[in-house]
């Protein structure tokens, strides 16, 4: 991090310098220190510049020039998202930064580094890689700004973008630039995007329109069953009789692909067998087309959505003016040994010396805590996980999840005895796949467990339970915790799971995420229905009882989701009520860059499903969703119904829903009447008061006492607690 450092070790330069946006803490946990260490690992002498002063290049100078090139992130999050809050207000704090300090990093990170190593070095090529830039790899919607927005690619002039877990690409990419091939000639690296002006040469282009075309949307091909491509006659025909809509526009031309692969010669095994998508790219609807029509913006996140899967998924090209962009396929995932390899490397599990004493929260919060697997096929439409890390589930063995446990003990100051996560992205998709090999390599669905648990996903937690087992036994370890979010729709297939889990990792509370009660916004989230939830709590509650232990689930609820009404969220805050959850803290949605739920939010249109013209104009393919401040206030107020600041604005919202009934003092009611205090305080708060000495107009509630100045009989304002007292 500094030249006194590289004196030390004899370094008169680095060949590869990376700039993040947080403090650089040397724990697999953060990003940096995984890339550092793996390029470390191939002989590389890396060099890490964190936080630095974005205002002018000197800051990206203080190594000196990188032999290779410059490796730029924002972090571990977004930088946008670290900054602002789901309602645009700037954050004053970062988890990320020594003491929690705010303002350490600009909007926008990755543009805004790169932009400062194009000026310290003109000549040294730039990959730009982590959660901003895998996110913004193509044209995508930005909350911040309201508008779609081109790919981070054109807007920092990075040379290279690799997105996902970047190991694998990376590696390739340093040891291609160490032999000395040239930064613009590298266009094959799984994993990684890159600016042309025209598609590669032997490759074969088909319109993203006649895969799954706005109009009419064909279904999915079954992933169970040959794939057969279309002769061109077949592929003419069809398009004589599914003709698009004239307002949507079809700007590339088919190409045919090549008759070898219209079949398959049935004799050969699945990894013989001729694929053709090997061949073939897929072209995306214009930057300028999305810009401004959400109809083709709805059906190109659905293609992206689609082109996820790292056997099968084609190239995406995107035109950008004269320019296109070039997706290559993800990168393939991590074997366990190789998995193994990555978190074993000799991370230090602290902050670097530099920082002192201060404290870095984020790092506080994951000190003692165990990456087990990364990927999610969850397909949750709010998360970014599956853009960034994938579908595929990469797990890490036994061993060497123990030997992490053994380091924890000797390297992270004042431990405890505690781990306090098993866990990842869920706690409990470890070392669960396909049982298929045919199905994984060619499935295009989003979820492997919604609307119902795929037949092919295996659901065998034995691994996990035997991990657990395992992690016990190890001498000096008094408790390990299960932190991470359970998927309790997985957990419900394996009671011995739950059993396992609720009589030895539970530290009184076990948080897990419905989001929702109500069918419309779980279907928009692709969650699954309360059923599932019920039955796990049941089952929860009955091994908690067979310990002897008194432990509760916290459930987290998302509030102003895409498809939500605001009856969904009364109903939901009754169910709160029947159940006795009083929530401190809500989360209104956050439409992060490419997240499916954000296509949902910008376009008001279900690219969930088919998107056709007709049933758009018939608001049969349209999404309820809650936009604009006073929408989400009320949607997250009517979460927290016990705060009385909140009653206002939810008695106003449940008369113009014609539903008065839930206003009152019976069980079944939602928030109290008002008070005659509230009633004299709100009339006052619409007249214009008359000023005091101070020159301020009176206020409310100033004149409410009688005349021996006690409170008058009635006007009783019960506070919160009082309130829960009178209800019961």
């Amino acid at each position: 991090m500094s030249r006194a450092e590289m004196d030390t070790l004899g370094w008169d330069s680095c060949d590869i310098i990376i700039v993040t946006g947080d403090a650089y803490v040397d724990h697999p946990s953060f990003g940096m220190a995984i890339i550092g260490r793996m390029l470390e690992s191939q002989g590389f002498r890396v060099g890490i510049i964190a936080q630095p002063d974005w205002k002018s290049k000197d800051a990206f100078m203080e190594l000196g020039q990188p032999n290779l090139f410059f490796g730029v992130t924002a972090g571990n999050m977004d930088s946008m998202i670290n900054r602002y809050t789901a309602e645009r207000r700037m954050r004053h704090d970062d988890a990320y930064t020594p003491n929690d300090e705010g303002g350490k990093r600009p909007d926008r990170a990755v543009t805004a580094y790169t932009q400062r190593c194009k000026e310290a070095y003109k000549a040294v090529p730039v990959v730009i890689g982590g959660i901003e830039a895998s996110l913004r790899r193509i044209a995508h919607y930005d909350y911040w700004s309201d508008k779609v927005r081109q790919s981070v690619l054109f807007d920092s002039k990075a040379d290279l973008l690799v997105y996902g877990n970047a190991e694998r690409p990376l590696i390739e990419i340093a040891h291609r630039i160490a032999r000395g091939e040239d930064v613009k000639k590298i266009t094959n690296v799984r994993g990684s995007a890159f600016l042309a002006k025209q598609a590669l040469p032997g490759w074969k282009g088909i319109d993203s329109r006649d895969i799954d075309r706005p109009g009419k949307i064909d279904a999915i091909p079954s992933p169970y069953q040959d794939m057969t491509a279309q002769s061109c006659d077949d592929n003419a025909e069809k398009s004589k009789t599914d003709s698009i809509e004239t307002d949507i526009t079809k700007t590339a031309q088919i190409i045919e692909i090549t008759s070898a692969t219209s079949t398959y010669n049935k004799n050969k095994s699945w990894k013989e067998k001729t694929k053709p998508w090997e061949t073939t790219y897929i072209n995306l609807p214009t930057f300028e087309q999305v810009k401004n029509n959400k109809t083709l913006y709805a059906h190109a996140s659905r293609i992206f959505h689609q082109e996820v899967n790292p056997t099968s998924a084609k190239p995406l090209v995107q035109s950008h003016g004269n320019r296109i962009i070039w997706l290559n396929p993800p990168a393939k995932p991590l074997s366990t040994e190789e998995m193994d390899n990555v978190f074993g490397l000799p991370y230090q599990r602290v902050p670097h010396p530099s920082y002192g004493k201060a404290k870095i929260p984020a790092y506080d919060m994951i000190k003692t805590s165990i990456n087990i697997m990364r990927g999610c096929f969850g397909g949750c439409t709010f998360c970014s996980i599956t853009e960034h890390e994938g579908r595929i589930i990469q797990s890490r063995s036994h061993e060497s999840i123990i030997a992490e446990i053994e380091d924890i003990k000797v390297k992270v100051p004042g431990f405890t005895g505690v781990i306090s996560d098993l866990g990842g992205p869920t706690a409990n998709m470890y070392q669960l796949n396909c049982k298929s090999e045919k199905a994984e390599a060619t499935c295009r669905k989003p979820s492997c467990v919604w609307p119902t648990i795929c037949g092919h996903l295996d659901t065998d937690h034995t691994p996990t339970i035997e991990l657990y087992r395992k992690a016990r036994k190890v001498k000096g370890i008094k408790k390990i915790l299960i932190a991470s979010g359970v998927r309790y729709d997985l957990a419900i297939k394996d009671p011995e799971y739950v059993k396992e889990l609720a009589t030895h990792h539970v530290g009184g509370y076990l948080k897990i995420a419905p989001e929702h009660t109500e069918e419309g916004p779980l279907n928009n989230m692709m969650k699954p229905g309360m059923g599932s939830y019920d039955k796990f709590k049941e089952m929860f509650d009955h091994y908690s009882k067979l310990a002897g232990k008194k432990q509760y689930l916290i459930p987290y609820f998302i509030s102003a989701h895409p498809g939500t009404t605001d009856k969904d969220m009364v109903n939901l805050a009754l169910w709160l009520k029947e159940n006795n959850f009083k929530l401190d803290q809500v989360q209104n949605f956050y439409p992060s860059p490419l997240a499916n739920a954000t296509t949902l939010y910008h376009t008001e249109i279900n690219s969930l499903r088919n998107v056709t013209t007709k049933n758009i104009a018939k608001k049969d393919g349209s999404v309820a969703v809650p936009k604009g401040a006073i929408q989400r206030r009320l949607h997250k107020a009517i979460l927290r119904y016990h705060d009385p600041l909140n009653w206002g604005i939810i008695r106003e919202a449940l008369t113009k829903m014609g539903l008065t009934k839930l206003i009152g003092s019976a069980p079944n009611c939602l928030v109290p009447r008002e008070t005659r205090s509230e009633q004299r305080n709100h009339s006052n708060n619409n007249k214009p008061g008359k000023n005091n000495a101070q020159g301020f107009k009176t206020s409310p509630g100033q004149k409410q006492r009688g005349a021996k100045g006690k409170t008058q009989k009635g006007l009783t304002r019960f506070s919160s607690d009082q309130f829960k007292r009178k209800t019961k």
